[in-house]
């Protein structure tokens, strides 16, 4: 087996330093004592973390973009799964372009989609409502999905899903027991992949949201044009923090390699 040799491990390492050099800066900086961005600091404090108590909007901002990420999310896939299915074993007229359109939100830039999308809700009365941010989420975020799935859709072995069939299962039977497995990890890597540009999702979501419908991107936007303290970098740790916690839950429950691969541990 071929090892990485001095350069290469000096390589790797200043770019994984590269790599996460801004999120442990944000990381100390949420720990400051001051009452202004610095670093390095004089001392350290969970005084920004008691803050964000102090500041019930960014709480109710991190519930709606949750929710909304998961809405959106499940929605996504919900589409995507026919889709990816249908593209992925079936040839017919216009296929190339359906599936032109489902990806062409990603060319789109965000800041005409939100205009567009503030017109048309707007119009048909859903402007600044949960329903109009869920359904332009699913707009942007199902070519994430769809991606991921369509190429679980592309591999996958047929000849499975006829032997169910010989053997008496239904078309639905043969879905949920047989082909949904098979193409999990791409149905659960799209999810999380959506789920991920949706919470993060701030230049569309602008325009749509309303002070009742706002997300925590579109918060901490509306934040640091008038404050600049370290409250937000205490906002962004805690959502580091509890990044990590998942993934260390999921992984020792479920397994990450298992769910996003879809292969058990040896």
């Amino acid at each position: 087996m071929n090892r990485n040799g001095p350069v290469a491990l000096v390589f790797h390492t200043l770019f994984l330093a590269f790599l996460l050099a801004p999120i442990l800066i944000v990381c100390v900086v949420a720990f400051t004592s001051q009452g202004y961005l610095s670093l390095p600091t004089e001392g350290l404090s969970l005084r920004w973390f008691r803050a964000i108590g102090d500041n019930p909007e960014f709480a109710r901002a991190f519930r709606d973009s949750l929710l909304l990420g998961a809405v959106s999310s499940t929605i996504a896939v919900a589409f995507s799964v026919p889709a990816a299915l249908a593209i992925a074993r079936h040839q017919f007229r216009g296929r190339e372009a359906i599936t032109a359109l489902f990806l062409s939100p990603l060319m789109v830039p965000h800041i005409v989609l939100g205009i567009a999308f503030l017109r048309f809700f707007t119009q048909i009365g859903l402007g600044g409502t949960f329903a109009g941010l869920v359904l332009s989420h699913v707009v942007i975020i199902l070519p994430f999905a769809l991606r991921l799935i369509l190429a679980a859709s592309t591999g996958m072995d047929r000849s499975i899903e006829n032997a169910a069939a010989s053997l008496g299962a239904t078309s639905w039977t043969t879905f949920r027991r047989v082909t949904l497995p098979l193409i999990l990890p791409g149905v659960a890597s799209g999810w999380v992949l959506a789920f991920i540009n949706s919470f993060d999702e701030v230049t569309m979501t602008v325009f749509i949201a309303s002070p009742e419908t706002t997300t925590l991107p579109v918060r901490l936007f509306l934040y640091i044009q008038d404050n600049i303290d370290p409250l937000v970098a205490a906002v962004s740790a805690s959502l580091i923090f509890m990044t990590v916690a998942a993934m260390l839950v999921l992984d020792r429950l479920y397994g990450l390699e298992r769910l996003l691969v879809g292969r058990g541990q040896e």
